[in-house]
């Protein structure tokens, strides 16, 4: 789950009231008609060539080269897809923005999960449903939770690619050490609280060598308590049924969760390692931290790279009664409409659904640790062997299935969601150094973001 910038809500606000202007579409949200039928291809003469626009880098990078490597292979005369790297998350948004207005969009893009409302909004996809309802294809073996994040009005608008999700880490020898059974993990945030008393630990100088907790201060984990709770984050059904036009993460329940996050922090139980993901993560390899909140992503280099043993848990409930579950981050595939060929908008589509499949779904999660969206991968040998290799991410596996989707668990689609995440931060900063009660900063994190909600709906019409 990658970290978002102050730029892409800037970006929505100044930007999108052009992109939808400018656009063709139906229907308010996308160019619902805009899905040619099969033979587009077969009319087409010569190769169609597509531009596919992403963010993967390292190991990511390795395995989508070799995936689209395969279906170039497979298609050789008919389609080429030309895959090109475009920075971070952000940074592509950015440019994608920036192509629309030049009317020189990419056939295909990547975009992560929170930019979904700005593509819907944009008025320049296709949607992945119009596709699937012309060729009678079936979304059934998506991922419930999944497909339902990507989801508008009932209508798969992307389809889903590279997804992740929110476990719990353990230092299984820490709880050892303690005096806890890690096969025994907290189920809820008050016994999270207890053990991280326990896991907690001090030199003769009374120096603390080990906190029992610890989790970058990020936005995205209170949307999780939420969601686990069953509770919205922002008004509309999550931003599901329209456009929100509140944020509502300062609920009781929210004020909740951020307050037992900074008692944690003042007791000396968890570690502050700020909004850093990076040092975060570092501490909890290192050791200093037993306990740590993180996603699914980064399970295979902790098990690398810690000199102990790395144990999974399900996300925590905020109490043992709860009825929700995680929302799932990563990114999706979106097909661009306006200003391309219907043999490119097919070539697209083939394409999606190439890298959908069961097989390369299973090389793709076999390959980078992403959850794999088509449920029949999981039942391949290949990935069978994967997971047995790295049973932590059995984890995983449970935690989604157990999931039930709902508009809670969807998460919320708000225009401006990159500013919400960053109030939310600034709200457990300002609760941990206790300039304010947990309650009051986040009631001020939702009337600051109230004016960017108002200027971005307005800019979408």
């Amino acid at each position: 789950m990658k970290r978002s910038s102050r730029a892409l809500a800037a970006l929505l606000v100044s930007g999108l009231a052009l992109t939808a202007c400018s656009s063709t579409g139906s229907g308010g949200s996308s160019d619902d008609s805009g899905a040619p039928a099969a033979s587009a291809l077969d009319q087409a003469s010569g190769v169609t060539t597509i531009e596919f626009w992403h963010s993967m880098t390292g190991k990511n990078a390795e395995a989508l080269t070799a995936l689209v490597n395969q279906f170039n292979t497979a298609h050789q005369g008919k389609i080429e897809v030309k895959p090109l790297f475009q920075g971070t998350y952000d940074d592509l948004i950015a440019k994608y923005k920036a192509s629309v207005q030049q009317k020189a969009t990419p056939a295909v893009v990547q975009v992560y999960d929170i930019g979904s409302r700005f593509m819907v909004d944009s008025k320049q996809i296709v949607p992945a449903q119009a596709f699937a309802d012309k060729d009678g294809y079936s979304l059934e073996d998506l991922q419930a939770n999944i497909r339902n994040y990507y989801s508008f009005g009932g209508k798969l608008q992307s389809m889903p690619f590279n997804s992740s999700m929110p476990l719990l880490y353990l230092n299984e020898d820490a709880f050892k050490e303690a005096g806890l059974d890690p096969a025994k993990p907290p189920t809820t945030l008050a016994e999270l609280g207890d053990m991280a008393k326990k896991l907690t630990k001090k030199d003769a100088d009374g120096k603390t060598v080990r906190y029992g907790f610890g989790a970058a201060i990020y936005g995205w984990f209170v949307e999780q308590l939420l969601a686990e709770n069953g509770a919205l984050y922002c008004d509309s059904d999550n931003g599901r049924s329209g456009k929100a036009g509140k944020a509502a993460f300062d609920s009781a329940k929210g004020a909740e969760i951020v307050q037992w996050w900074a008692d944690l922090v003042k007791g000396g139980y968890a570690a502050n390692t700020g909004r850093q993901t990076t040092d975060a993560q570092a501490a909890f390899k290192a050791g200093t931290v037993a306990m740590h909140l993180e996603s699914t992503g980064v399970l295979r280099g902790y098990t690398e790279a810690a000199k102990f043993t790395v144990g999974t848990a399900a996300f925590p409930k905020t109490a043992a009664d709860d009825q929700g579950g995680p929302i799932i981050g990563g990114a999706s595939l979106w097909i661009s409409g306006p200003g391309h060929s219907d043999a490119q908008k097919r070539a697209s589509w083939e394409f999606e659904k190439f890298l959908s499949a069961p097989e390369q779904q299973a090389a793709w999660h076999t390959g980078t640790g992403y959850f794999p969206v088509n449920t029949k991968a999981l039942d391949l040998p290949a990935d069978k062997e994967w997971v047995a290799k790295y049973p932590q991410f059995q984890t995983a596996i449970s935690q989604l299935k157990a999931t039930k989707p709902t508009t809670a668990t969807a998460g919320c689609a708000l225009g401006v969601m990159p500013q919400a995440r960053k109030g939310v931060e600034t709200a457990i900063e300002q609760t941990i150094a206790g300039t304010k009660s947990a309650q009051q900063a986040l009631s001020d994190a939702a009337k600051e973001l109230q004016p960017a909600i108002e200027s971005y709906n307005s800019s979408v019409g």
